[in-house]
Formats: structure tokens, sequence, C-alpha cells
């Protein structure tokens, strides 16, 4: 039988303290945890130790999605109230799904100005959850004016500063499009990913642009209940071809973090090959629910009762992942998205949701 269908099923104690407000001064520093499905307990490692537990033959799955710089602060024309705006998703063109506070700043209509009026935007729609369709009017290129004006839009949980925005970044960010950042890649270095690929480790990349509902909360106290949020991913050719060549061959696919499994799981067919291609993705991953292409997971530690964790528990259970965690509150692991990361070797078969 099913267990772990209810939020509550997790939850656990998480001291404020052990939130993450500001990144490590050298990205492989962070502590790693290792969870190995073969072996009871859990073993603490430094992160450019991550290489130990790697194989040659194994491929890596990198999220190469780039944040955008999507907050703006602005001003009402006409009264000069202040505004500050969030980009979630492109819709066509220069039309974007936003957020406003104060939304009552933002009625249809509404003209919202920017950097002196180098950027302008008039409200054309509302959207769900409270959001604003907004459509921005400027001379030149968008991304540029917005590299200029915009700032790093850091999860809700960070109440601290960033002094440098491509902490934020991975080192191999590329495909500018995220309202958040993949945060278990933002352990890797250039350098350490050269020192894998020596040990003969394949290095694949996709793309899934993160949205702001990565950090919407389950509410519904049956989390089958719980409407996921559609999120834009690519896997090309060359890509995709790593990846079966791996799984042909008997090596792990071994994903970093939860929005490069959740691209594989959705592109995978019945034959356990992956596909490319490009689509929205609104998968919703869970004890009970078959983990199949993904052979192997790093991450960071993430939100009680979240679709995240959830994710993680379909790995190796929902019992075995929570007990990780207390250890990892005991331990005093940092946890978010500028905190410690957890590799999870392998995958526990037929899990039931324990």
């Amino acid at each position: 039988m099913n267990t772990g269908l209810k939020r509550t099923d997790y939850d656990f104690e998480l001291p404020k303290e052990l939130i993450a407000q500001t990144p490590l001064t050298e990205r492989t520093h962070s502590r790693l945890m290792i969870v190995d499905p073969e072996k009871s307990g859990v073993e603490h490692r430094r992160f450019d130790q991550v290489l130990d537990y790697l194989e040659p033959g194994d491929c890596l799955v990198l999220n190469n999605t780039r944040v955008l710089p999507a907050r703006l602060f602005g001003r009402k024309a006409g009264s000069g109230g202040k505004v500050e705006l969030l980009l979630l998703k492109q819709e066509d063109g220069d039309l974007w799904e936003t957020l406003v506070k104060p939304g009552r700043n933002a009625r249809v209509g509404q003209r919202i100005e920017f950097g002196d009026g180098r950027l302008q935007a008039v409200v054309e729609g509302l959207g769900e959850q409270g959001a604003r369709m907004i459509r921005f009017e400027y001379a030149g290129i968008f991304e540029e004016i917005l590299d200029t004006l915009g700032e790093m839009p850091l999860p809700p949980y960070i109440t601290e500063r960033l002094e440098n925005q491509e902490r934020y970044q991975t080192v191999y960010s590329k495909e500018k499009g995220s309202a958040a950042a993949p945060t278990a890649g933002l352990h890797f270095t250039e350098s350490l990913m050269e020192r894998i690929r020596e040990k003969g480790v394949k290095i694949a990349f996709l793309t899934l642009h993160v949205g702001l509902g990565t950090f919407r909360p389950v509410k519904e106290d049956n989390i089958l209940d719980h409407e996921m949020h559609a999120e834009f991913y690519r896997l090309d050719e060359e890509n995709a071809r790593l990846i079966n060549e791996t799984k042909d061959a008997g090596h792990r696919v071994i994903a970093v973090g939860t929005t490069s499994t959740r691209t594989l799981e959705s592109v995978v067919n019945e034959e356990g090959r992956v596909q490319a291609g490009s689509g929205w993705t609104s998968i919703f991953i869970y004890p009970g629910k078959e983990v199949r292409l993904v052979d192997g997971l790093i991450t960071n530690f993430h939100l009680p009762e979240s679709t995240l964790l959830m994710l993680v528990s379909a790995m190796v259970g929902r019992e075995r992942i929570l007990a990780a965690y207390r250890t990892a509150v005991e331990e005093k692991y940092r946890f978010f998205s500028f905190g410690d990361a957890m590799m999870i070797t392998g995958k526990q078969r037929n899990q039931d949701g324990e």
C-alpha cells in the first residue's frame, strides 16, 4: 500500500539559523552528505570529494539554464508611486507574466517606468494567482536593458543582499530564462568539472527554465491534489545520445538537481530511452511513482513539505530521506539554495512510499 501521500508526512523541524543566507567563498567547500541505498547511515564529506563517488562511464546531467536579473524597481507614470516587478515567464515577445508589488499599483492600463524611462511597461491583463500580464516598451535589446536595470530574484527565505550576482549562477549557465537557479549546480567549478571528465565521466547538458512555482508550498492535505507548475525544457540530439549511450553500456545517469531529474523523467519513453525535444513539463515525482531513468541524484537540502523533498524521497524512500534530514539538522548542515549538498548514489527499487 502506498504511504507518504499526506503533506505532513514530509514535515521536519528546521532551525532558522540553518538556512544559508550567503554562499561560501569557495563553491566546492560546501559539505556533501552521501546516501547509499545499499548501506545504512550516511557519510559526511566535502563537495569536491564527489569525485570519489563517480565511476568511469557514468554520466552527470546538468541544467545549463541561466537566471534572469528579473527583479525590477520602477514608478507609476503620473503619481510616481513605487512598484516592484518580478518577471515570471515570457509569454509572447515583449509580453510577460509578472508579479507586481503592491498589487494595487498594477491595474489594467497602468503604465510603469524603469530607469528614468529607458524601459516602460503597460499592464495588459490579469494572470493566475495574482499575476499581471505586462507588455514592455523600449529601444534597443531587452536582455541588455534587463542586465543594467534588473536585480537577481533571490528566493524569499534569503534576506541578505548578494554582493556577487554570479554566485547565484552556475559556472556553466548559458540559456537565459530562469526565475531561480538550479542550485545543486552551484557547487561545481570549471576545475572540478575538468577533473570529473578526466576520470572518464561524461557530462551532458539540458535546459529547464526554473519558475518561481518551484517555491510554491503544497497546501493540499493529499499531495496528489497539488497542481504542479509547468516549466519549459529542452534536450538536444547530442546530449540525448550521450545519455542513451550511458544507459546502453550499463552505467549510471546521475542528475544534478531536481530540475534535471524532472526533465529526464519527462523525456524518457517506454523503452527507457530519452528523446530529444522541447516543451513544457509539469511532472510530479513522489514516493510510489517510479523514477525510471535517473540512477543517482545530487541535490541540496529542501524545504519541509515541498515537492522537491517529495521528489528526493522517491529515490530511496521517505523514511530514509527524513532520517538523513534529521542527521543534517543535528550536524548543522546549511540548508536551501546557498546550502550544502546531498548525493544519492543509487535508487531503491519498487518504492512503496516508505
